[in-house]
């Protein structure tokens, strides 16, 4: 073999053997290594050779079990990466380096690479693991929620962000922010940004294949400033969801997005007005600018800026100003508007920069706090808590408060271990998208909406509240006792809503006390809110949870 090769000669010649820190695996799957009773001895596995190599393994994937280079698919091999990945979690351990090399129709290898024009098979590689989580996340963080109108761009835009690739024109990049059945079983990598990408002194880091575990991880661990996406979904009969998804999480930034071949429709007023109306800084993406004369796309960008101003925001074209005024620009006021099409990538350099150098927005100090949006059971890890860090820092083996539950206590409970976009870390800090595996409790006790806190806190749970609404869109007039949804947080239940005066008619401000109809919740003066109910909706502001006497 010739030097290129040399962790692959390295490997075979160590070979696999007992106390030693190599092992051969010629293929694994979801299916059978995944498996109750399977998982656990290959974790075991994984550990004793870990230990063997003084916190490093080698496994090498497509060789016989005596040595020999079998070879398997791109897709097998990338399977088997998941596979591994997710073993080397349940180990304490993660991946830290893969080389791959393609089988020749002889039974040489041959290094992939840029430019290779081997003939191959398959594909043969060595993966480096070592023990625990190195990661230092103690980055700028930021994170974006995206919305717009269904079959406007905004997956697909995404996609190409992430990964630096072109669409095919038929949204084909879309499919990298798709969550896969088993990511969505499993659940301890959190996958609530369904895209990941990130910056270091060389420029941006992006994702080669969204779809494995490994590369996000890798991104994460490379990327001096990450940058998160939590999509929302476009369709009408799902606003709800979209509202979860744009209140409930930490999020810096909003980005909208805006078909050139189609305009502003209904939906895009109702993102945008949830945008604003929680006083989340937002850029305006006009896409599809490849699709349409330039005549239309300036059409539809003029259109954007009317639609902002007659929400009262100023909309400041990127084009004309310049990216570095819309950095020092941009707040609750200030929206840029950049024009973007992910075939021809026109404006995605654009989005680049802004990213790269928009400021972390928010208070993110204090104690430790996070509001669960989503509870998974994971087998060999137990109940996990996925969601935002809203303030404060969490480590691994922190002891920590859960609840309220129905009843209004808390429990203690204890952080197993904390992953973010497929890797495993020791400590999050505010902003972070995080899975944190639960000691003391298990899964159907937990709900969205619950909060975990430090052991040290003392939080009061309170049924009502009274806030401080504005009526954006009803039909006739809010009577006293109004049951809408209200999401605040990652709260979404119903309440019945009390105006000072009676009654509150659309464009109305008021003072109204709010009562949760189920079960009470952990909530703060400031937390802003949006309630919803058919056609109809509002936003509000809590100003005192005192109960009422």
């Amino acid at each position: 073999m010739s030097a290129d090769r040399a962790a692959l000669r390295r490997a075979l010649e160590r070979g696999e053997r007992e106390g030693g820190s190599v092992e051969f695996k010629e293929r694994l799957t979801r299916a059978v290594h995944l498996a109750d009773g399977r998982l656990e001895s290959l974790v075991a596995q994984l550990r004793h050779r870990v230990l063997s190599g003084d916190g490093e393994a080698t496994y090498v994937v497509g060789v016989t079990d005596d040595g020999g280079v079998a070879g398997i698919s791109p897709e097998a091999f990338s399977e088997s990466m998941d596979v591994l990945s997710l073993i080397a979690d349940e180990a304490g351990a993660h991946i830290d380096d893969v080389q791959t090399w393609g089988v020749a129709p002889d039974g040489g290898t041959a290094q992939r690479g840029a430019g290779s024009e081997t003939e191959t098979d398959g594909l043969v590689g060595v993966a480096t693991l070592k023990e625990g989580a190195v990661l230092d996340v103690d980055d700028d963080h930021i994170v974006v929620g995206t919305a717009g109108h269904v079959d406007h761009g905004k997956s697909t835009l995404v996609g190409s962000l992430v990964t630096g690739d072109p669409d095919d024109g038929q949204g084909g990049t879309r499919s990298f922010l798709d969550v896969q059945p088993h990511e969505m079983e499993r659940g301890l990598s959190a996958d609530l940004s369904y895209g990941v990408y990130g910056f270091d002194d060389e420029g941006a880091v992006r994702m080669d294949n969204p779809h494995r575990k490994s590369d996000r991880a890798r991104v994460v661990e490379e990327a001096d400033r990450l940058v998160s996406f939590v999509d929302t979904v476009g369709h009408e009969p799902w606003l709800r969801t979209t509202i979860r998804g744009l209140v409930g999480q930490k999020l810096d930034y909003g980005l909208l997005v805006v078909a050139a071949d189609d305009g502003p429709t209904k939906t895009t007023r109702e993102h945008l007005g949830i945008l604003l109306a929680t006083e989340l800084p937002t850029v305006v993406a006009v896409t599809k600018a490849d699709a349409v004369s330039e005549e239309r796309r300036r059409e539809v960008e003029r259109e954007v800026e009317r639609l902002l101003r007659d929400a009262d925001r100023t909309p400041l074209p990127v084009e004309r100003y310049g990216v570095e005024t819309a950095i020092e620009e941009i707040n609750e006021q200030v929206v840029p508007v950049v024009s973007t099409s992910a075939v021809t990538m026109e404006g995605l350099p654009v989005l680049d920069e802004l990213f790269e150098h928009l400021p972390k927005t928010g208070e993110t100090e204090g104690d430790f706090s996070m509001y669960i949006d989503r509870t998974y059971n994971v087998t060999g890890v137990g109940a996990v808590a996925s969601g935002t860090v809203r303030s404060g820092t969490v480590e691994t083996g922190d002891e920590l408060l859960v609840g309220p539950l129905a009843d209004g206590a808390f429990r203690e409970v204890e952080v197993r271990s904390i992953e973010m976009h497929y890797h495993p870390v020791e400590e999050a800090s505010a902003g972070r998208i995080v899975g944190i595996a639960l000691k003391g409790i298990g899964e159907a006790d937990l709900e969205r909406g619950m909060v975990l806190l430090p052991r040290s806190a003392d939080p009061t749970p309170v049924r009502e509240f009274t806030a401080e609404v504005m009526v954006l869109n009803h039909p006739t007039r809010i009577h006293d006792g109004y049951e809408p949804v209200v999401h605040l947080e990652t709260v979404s239940e119903t309440v019945s809503i009390h105006p000072e005066d009676g009654q509150l008619l659309p464009g109305d401000s008021g003072t109204a006390r709010v009562r949760f109809k189920f079960r009470p919740y952990l909530i703060e003066e400031g937390q802003r809110f949006v309630f919803r109910e058919g056609s109809s909706k509002g936003v509000g502001t809590v100003t005192d949870v005192t109960p009422a006497e």
